[in-house]
């Protein structure tokens, strides 16, 4: 009888578990490939990126090599201290400024992925120290605590200040990022993201002017101050504790390392509250969108601007060229930066002693440029603006409006610029004729800029990030503004001559004539820039049409 007997049990050999990366590294490689398809995509780009990375560390090599040569100075620190300073700063707002410069900035892609907080941050930390950047703020950091470390406690010191403040520089970036996040992506970040020249521009002004106090000093004792305080703020304050450290102060070396590693906790605690808040809160643009829109529809009527504005066509074109200012991104980008820029240079050549009340006279021609290329901002919508003209006396009522809402903003402010420069300075009794000249140049580049935008319309792309000129339009539009502002000059030669010969045959007693001369004198080139406009306006509009809707 045969036995029964179990089937033999099948041998285990379960193949091992491949093990799973880690999310770290996952974001790094992601990172890398980021940048390596993102330098496929043209070789001007690999190009760009590779003289960039070219200059950068050609740049961190000369700061590192200054800061070796500033070792043993008595300001190593001051200058350490306040660069750092500078450095951590500019990490702040570089993304509210450059908020497209790193796909990687905006988490919200990351949303429909099952990822936890903790490990999400500490990946995205890791990655976002890869990069030309990071490598750039090593170097300045190195520098800069080589500088003012001396002695074993200040070279021990130094080791955990370098990466305290790398990091430290790149977590406030991230945090300021994830917690704008949404504002960046929307209208207004694209706006703000315009306004960055203004920024430099502004920026290159105050260092310019702190150097020449500074000059005028004789040294950097008067940033000694500044040095002291920074020296308390995270990350700067690492390189505070390393200068601390090597002068024998371990106690307010020990407290500022503290402050600086406890900064950098509660930079990545709010960065990742800003994340899950970012993760699980409805995106505020779907919701509400329909109300809103309701309550908006039933106020209904265009506000106060409409009641303080002229009825009938004027009104209309005035209006809508005032909201052009305040909302069409290019637009505002321009007027913003020509408002500062003209408050900005008088005052500050006032400031230095060194500039004279005419320097006000600069406000009216930033400004008075915006009457340039008047139809360049409808784009493709000027169409509509054709309908209506078919005569040259609608033309003329088109154009005169459009210069009457510029010089709504820019003769008040030509005004200001020119007070504020004169309180500066002290010289009240040059006011008339200054505000005279600016108000005669204002005229000027109005009316020459209405026979500019009539002869030499250009389009404004709206989608093309920094370009103000449609391809193929550069030239048009560098006839338009550098002929009408030579021109202009030569329009305002017979009163700027009337102002020198009133100065050399000592007549000041009449400066004062030149404040109501400048006023006719612009008002009436004005009238004449409008009236030989117009016609060539009404002529010229499929022309006009075709240009600016070109890009």
């Amino acid at each position: 009888m045969a036995t029964l007997t179990s089937p033999p049990s099948p041998p285990s050999s379960t193949s091992p578990t491949p093990p799973v990366p880690s999310l770290t590294s996952v974001f790094v490689r992601l990172k890398l490939s980021l940048l390596r398809n993102g330098l496929r995509q043209s070789g001007g780009r690999t190009a760009a990126y590779i003289v960039s990375i070219v200059f950068g560390l050609l740049f961190a090599a000369a700061i590192v090599l200054s800061f070796v040569l500033l070792r043993g100075s008595a300001d190593a620190d001051t200058v350490a201290v306040l660069l750092i300073g500078a450095l951590a700063l500019s990490w702040t707002v570089m993304p509210l400024f450059v908020p497209s410069g790193d796909e990687t900035l905006d988490p919200s892609r990351l949303v429909m992925l099952p990822l936890r907080p903790r490990p999400l941050v500490r990946a995205l930390l890791v990655a976002s120290l890869v990069g030309v950047g990071p490598v750039i703020t090593l170097f300045l950091a190195f520098g800069a605590a080589l500088s003012v470390a001396h002695g074993p406690s200040g070279v021990v010191v130094a080791v955990l200040a370098v990466p305290l403040v790398t990091v430290g520089c790149v977590a406030l970036s991230r945090a300021v990022a994830a917690a704008n996040i949404r504002l960046l992506t929307s209208r207004k970040g694209r706006d703000l993201a315009l306004l960055s020249g203004l920024v430099i521009a502004v920026g290159m002004q105050l260092v310019n002017f702190g150097a020449q106090r500074l000059g005028q000093a004789g040294g950097l004792g008067p940033l000694e101050p500044a040095a002291t305080v920074i020296g308390w703020l995270p990350p700067a304050a690492a390189i505070g504790a390393v200068d601390a450290a090597s002068n024998g102060d371990h106690a307010v070396a020990a407290a500022r390392l503290l402050l600086t590693a406890a900064a950098l906790a509660g930079l990545v605690h709010w960065w990742q509250r800003s994340l899950v808040r970012l993760m699980v809160e409805p995106d505020g643009s779907t919701i509400g969108a329909s109300s809103g829109a309701d309550v908006r529809e039933k106020s209904g009527g265009t506000g106060l601007l409409g009641r303080l504005l002229p009825g009938g066509r004027a009104g209309a074109v005035m209006e809508r060229s005032l909201r052009y200012i305040w909302r069409d991104p290019k637009t505002k980008a321009a007027w913003v930066t020509s408002l500062a820029m003209g408050l900005i240079v008088p005052l500050f050549n006032a400031f230095q002693g060194t500039g004279t009340i005419y320097w006000a006279c600069f406000a009216s021609g930033m400004l008075g440029v915006q009457m340039y290329n008047q139809f360049g901002q409808d784009t493709s919508a000027f169409w509509m603006v054709a309908q209506t003209i078919s005569t040259p006396a609608d033309a003329y009522a088109e154009l005169r409006a459009r210069a009457m809402a510029l010089l709504a903003v820019t003769a008040p402010f030509a005004v200001l610029v020119t007070v504020a420069t004169a309180a500066v300075l002290g010289d009240w009794s040059a006011f008339p004729e200054a505000l005279g000249l600016s108000f005669g140049l204002l005229g000027a580049l109005v009316g020459s800029g209405a026979v500019a935008s009539a002869l030499f319309p250009y389009s404004i792309p709206q989608d093309s990030g920094y370009k103000n000129v449609a391809p193929g339009q550069g030239g048009l539009a560098w006839m338009s503004i550098l002929g009408g502002m030579f021109g202009s000059a030569l329009l305002c030669a017979p009163l700027i001559g009337v102002t020198v010969y009133l100065h050399l045959s000592d007549q000041g007693s009449l400066l004062w004539l030149l404040f109501p001369a400048g006023m006719a004198y612009g008002a009436l080139l004005v009238w004449a820039g409008l009236k030989l406009a117009a016609p060539r306006t009404a002529r010229r509009l499929p022309e006009i049409l075709a240009a600016v809707s070109k890009g």
